[in-house]
């Protein structure tokens, strides 16, 4: 304990200082507690209207499968919900004994699998050998594609004799408290919805098939919590993403139903990641409501470097701090493909060659290394740009204003200085396709999903689709990951979690044998 100063032997300037110290003191914690306390008005606000919505009467404009779709979103927000505000409160409030509903026991017949906690040490501290005097068993279900089993988790009771000291070894620690899934029904879950397209719906009909019903409105809550558990790892890999100075950008679609409202409107998913030429493999999604450009802003924050985009204006803004445009050459060519498919026009046609040559020099450098990637551009690829140009000014000339040549003649002239920017660092990429096929599972998923339920639900599967698709963009089976970063993580120290990064990722077994 600090020793507190005496007052009496501080001089007038001391006294001064340390009132001035306490005042800081006070306002900084004062601060923190409005801060705080808006989050839990705003969480609680939240939490009040997925409840109405949980138990209001449904629109008779929505079908079943749709009801059912929305249901599931609305569990998983009622539990991050309920998991941040407890995180919240934990602090100031004294524990509430939650009334918990009696669970029914596992089935006898699934296979069980013996799980021993025992104390690493059973000398009691008197000096005397302790006894094992009984166990407590607690049973969580695994899964398997196609099959149920039981861990059962014994934990020997030791006591001495002599001093009555009883010991035993620690409740492992788990993503969802005193909860039943292991972390490998969760990866199957997780992997199932959001890598497989599989709806809660779908899967609870798997699992009855399997041996075992589990309401969807359980998994929805287990996706709910493994969400918010999985946030600092997304958060992280964010962090790392904004180190790299060539990043991609791609926004599409997705439609939103806010809880309450009969119609949906146009959500938006904002993908970024790094190139196919960088060290580090990894996207990251981030959805939002809108596709206003202050999103793009925000998640791009401070940073400054090269982005490779479409010419969507949401972008432009960045542009004049800092961050230097780097054009698409497939949507340039895509407009001259258009063109052609629509009329068979040899101009067109013409074009098409031209940057068809320049996808022939792409092809030869995709493996070298940067510098040898920007000469060898700079020595065949630049010709064929320069000619490009000149062939685009002079039949520029030659058609009307208004006409569909015109237009894909301007696309590219526009934006020339953009689309040629590659041909100066050969560390960028030709064309923006990469982030499309990383924002591809997004579009596999919608006719699966048909909406978000919320703006939450959203950004629920965004974080968890940054990690499944980061794991395949490093050749990880996003399972195996999974399992493993969820078995890891209720233990993992927050200095520590990049080691789970999916370019950072090592199994746990593998691990030990090495």
């Amino acid at each position: 304990m600090s020793k507190h100063p005496d007052l009496s032997q501080l001089s007038t300037e001391q006294l001064r200082a340390l009132a001035v110290q306490l005042m800081t003191s006070l306002e900084s914690k004062d601060r923190v507690i409005v801060h705080r306390d808006a989050v839990i008005e705003k969480l609680s606000h939240e939490l009040a209207t997925l409840k109405r919505h949980k138990y209001a009467q449904r629109s008779e404009q929505m079908n079943d499968l749709q009801a059912s779709l929305l249901d599931e979103l609305v569990e998983g927000d009622l539990a991050a919900i309920e998991i941040e505000l407890a995180e919240l409160t934990v602090v100031d409030a004294p524990a509430q004994a939650k009334k918990q509903p009696k669970r029914a026991p596992l089935p006898a017949e699934l296979p069980r699998t013996l799980i021993h906690h025992e104390p690493e040490n059973t000398q009691c501290s008197c000096g005397c050998q302790l006894k094992r005097v009984g166990e407590d068993v607690s049973e969580k279900l695994d899964y398997v594609p196609g099959e149920f089993t039981v861990e059962r988790h014994i934990r020997g009771k030791w006591a001495c004799t002599q001093c009555e000291t009883l010991i035993q070894a620690p409740v492992p620690a788990q993503v969802i408290d005193k909860g039943i899934p292991t972390a490998g029904l969760l990866a199957q879950v997780l992997v199932a919805k959001y890598s497989d397209h599989l709806p809660l719906y779908r899967q609870e009909r798997i699992f009855a098939r399997a041996g075992f019903a589990i309401p969807h409105s359980t998994l929805a809550e287990w996706v709910g919590a493994c969400g918010v558990q999985l946030q600092p790892l997304v958060d992280a890999l964010r962090s790392t993403l904004l180190e790299h100075n060539v990043l991609h950008a791609d926004e599409t679609p997705v439609s939103m139903l806010a809880p309450g409202k009969k119609k949906t409107h146009k959500a938006y998913v904002w993908a970024y990641c790094t190139t196919p030429f960088s060290d580090l493999k990894a996207v990251v999604y981030n959805f939002a409501p809108t596709r206003a450009g202050e999103h793009a802003r925000n998640f791009l924050g401070d940073w400054q470097g090269k982005l490779v985009c479409d010419d969507y204006s949401g972008y432009k803004a960045g542009f004049g701090n800092g961050i230097t445009e780097i054009g698409c050459m497939a949507h340039a060519r895509r407009k001259f493909f258009d063109l052609h498919q629509a009329n068979q026009s040899t101009l067109a046609e013409q074009a098409l060659e031209y940057i068809n040559q320049l996808y022939r020099v792409e092809r030869e450098v995709k493996d070298l290394p940067p510098d040898k990637r920007h000469a060898i551009r700079h020595e065949q690829a630049r010709p064929i740009a320069d000619a490009l140009h000149q062939w685009m000014l002079i039949h520029r000339q030659k058609v009307p204003d208004g006409s569909s040549t015109a237009r894909a003649l301007d696309y590219s002239l526009k934006r020339w200085t953009a689309l040629t920017r590659y041909l100066n660092d050969g560390a960028v990429p030709i064309d923006n396709n990469w982030v499309e096929n990383q924002i591809r599972p997004w579009a596999l998923g919608r006719s699966n999903w048909l909406f978000a339920g919320s703006l939450r639900s959203g950004q629920r599967a965004a974080a968890v689709m940054t990690l499944i698709q980061s794991a395949k963009l490093n050749g990880h089976d996003p399972y195996a990951y999974l399992k493993d970063v969820l078995t890891r993580l209720p233990t993992q120290k927050s200095n520590a979690i990049n080691a789970l990064l999916p370019h950072n990722w090592t199994s746990a077994i593998l691990s030990k044998v090495s």
